[in-house]
């Protein structure tokens, strides 16, 4: 009898000790915000050198253009130096369940814009886009705006074509896989533009993890659920740092809340 308590006991404790770094390893929170320490920056293009130039102003963000001009907005800084647009990634966690399951990255192509401006793509999952536009004041684009995505792989200052596929009528979509090559989807990102309007342009950041955010209008993001312990964290923005990934180390507690200040120059 005695000899079969201590067996139990021993079978506890064994219990005990494997269940110990699960515990170990349970999910916090990342928050905070990223800033520049910059001025907002703008390209400027003239609606008339461009198909649709009546079409195109009908934007109703009218913050991107000023007469027969039409911005695109490559900083933003808001209150207190917050960065739009930018993109915070846990980058040292490959997690294969999450890049298996993903559904894909979509975007739309809406009044000469694409929408979103930043986002997230994985690599071999497929990238979305559809044709939103029609302009039914001109008889030659009732039946859609032509658009013609074409999308980049980007490391450094080389780029590779993805695809460029025109979507002629409104409703028109294309569906093809995000393809990095030679591991450059741990350096670089994807980059999205329209060679009929070039103004239209959108910037998404390679993950391989569901720990990422694309911060707020005021450069304020949070990322739940990361594994306690500490992870390596970039903060990215396709123009800020010339498209560079800003690294930071983060501790994260068990249940708690790790606060990053993601400064960006």
């Amino acid at each position: 009898m005695k000899k079969g308590a201590l067996s139990v006991v021993f079978g506890a404790a064994a219990v005990a000790f494997i269940a110990a770094p699960l515990a170990a390893n349970a999910g916090g929170t990342i928050a905070g915000k990223v800033t520049y320490a910059g001025k907002s920056e703008q390209k400027e293009f003239s609606f008339a050198k461009f198909p649709n130039p009546k079409f195109c102003p009908k934007n109703p963000n009218k913050s991107l253009m000023d007469g027969d001009k039409r911005f695109l907005k490559t900083i933003e800084v808001g209150k207190d130096g917050g960065l739009k647009g930018a993109v915070v990634a846990v980058v040292d966690i490959e997690d294969k369940a999450f890049m298996d399951s993903y559904a894909g990255t979509d975007v739309v192509a809406e009044f000469c814009e694409f929408l979103p401006y930043t986002g997230v793509v994985v690599n071999n999952k497929n990238f979305r886009a559809v044709n939103n536009d029609a302009d039914p004041d001109d008889p030659k684009s009732v039946a859609g705006v032509l658009h013609n995505p074409h999308s980049f792989t980007v490391k450094g200052s080389t780029s590779a074509t993805g695809f460029n596929i025109g979507l002629a009528k409104k409703g028109d979509k294309l569906e093809k896989p995000v393809t990095f090559r030679g591991g450059a989807e741990k350096e670089g990102y994807y980059r999205l533009q329209c060679d009929q309007h070039e103004f239209m342009q959108s910037f998404f950041l390679p993950v391989s993890n569901a720990h990422y955010a694309v911060v707020k209008e005021d450069g304020s993001f949070e990322i739940k659920d990361v594994p306690a312990g500490k992870h390596k964290v970039v903060a990215w923005h396709p123009f800020a740092a010339k498209g560079k990934k800003i690294e930071f180390e983060v501790e994260v507690a068990d249940g708690g809340t790790a606060n990053l200040k993601a400064e960006i120059k």
